[in-house]
């Protein structure tokens, strides 16, 4: 009887065994391989503009000059001329501290000031519908690009490193998104604080934020990248002071500088090539950074994506 109830017992283990293994069809399979293809095909068409520009900026500039189509290689030999003359130019060492200190600084405030409206919508409080109804207002309208200027003109700040740091250093999705961070914490972790005598801001930066980094980061990451790719502000902020010039702005400004390099009678073919290293000069950061935020970005565009 025992060896009876002992077979039976090891037959429903493995028939629970098999239950539980996935297998796959042949329209799995099919399905496998075309997602394969769709994302090697994306991931093929986001590369290889940025190896075009990288295998033209160490080429022979005549012969790429003279060249047409995908630059696979260094065409006419590997050169450093681009870079050398690019760097050889002050404004774009100059370029590159002023976009860290915008990148920064409106990093930070912006994080900010998103955490600390994100923790206050996450509250239950009188005024939350209000604010939030206000907050999903900007989200729908702005006031324009001339008004925003007559704003920045009136507090002063035309002309003036604050223009390029404060007004766009966060928008209401990174607010709300940080809402969501906040709400996803699990709230027994809110009340255990309070009952311990933590204040607000304690419990939020000590003891919520912490657990709501995962999003955090998501917004971080993409301050980061708008800002060290934000041109247009300092292009109508402060047109006349190059000194506050951003690594972007220089990009444009020595791209026009250089178009005419034929004009003149004995041209230097190498000034062709400071149009591709000044984009991989200016994309290398943002290029080397991202992998380090890989993981973070991954995790909180899932827990992004659930509701908590």
């Amino acid at each position: 009887m025992a060896k009876k109830i002992k077979k039976i017992k090891n037959t429903n283990d493995d028939n629970r065994e098999s239950s539980m293994v996935e297998h796959f069809t042949g329209a799995d399979r099919v399905v496998d391989v075309v997602v394969y293809v769709l994302c090697g095909l994306v991931a093929f068409c986001s590369i290889i503009p940025m190896w075009h520009v990288l295998m033209s900026s160490l080429s022979d500039g005549k012969t790429l000059l003279a060249h047409e189509g995908l630059v696979v290689l260094p065409v006419g030999g590997f050169t450093l001329d681009g870079y050398k003359h690019l760097f050889q130019n002050a404004s774009v060492i100059q370029g590159y501290v002023n976009s860290l200190i915008y990148t920064i600084g409106s990093t930070a405030i912006g994080f900010f000031l998103s955490v600390l409206t994100g923790y206050a919508l996450s509250r239950d409080t009188k005024v939350k519908p209000i604010m939030m109804g206000l907050i999903m207002f900007t989200m729908l309208f702005s006031g324009g690009m001339v008004p925003t200027y007559m704003v920045i003109r009136a507090l002063g700040w035309t002309g003036t490193r604050w223009a390029l740091l404060v007004p766009g250093c966060t928008n209401a999705m990174f607010m709300v998104m940080m809402m969501n961070a906040f709400n996803a914490v699990p709230h027994e972790m809110y009340e255990a604080a309070r009952i311990d005598g933590a204040g607000h801001f304690r419990t939020m930066s000590q003891v919520m934020l912490p657990q709501a980094m995962n999003l955090g980061s998501v917004i971080i990451l993409n301050s980061v990248v708008g800002q060290w790719n934000s041109w247009l502000p300092a292009s109508i902020y402060v047109p006349n002071r190059k000194a506050l010039w951003p690594l972007q702005l220089w990009v444009k400004q020595i791209t026009a500088d250089n178009e005419n390099f034929l004009n003149t009678s004995n041209p230097d073919y190498s000034r062709y090539l400071i149009r591709f290293a000044v984009v991989i000069a200016a994309s290398l950061p943002i290029i080397v950074l991202f992998p380090f935020f890989q993981d973070k970005l991954e995790k909180g565009v899932i827990a992004g994506g659930v509701k908590g």
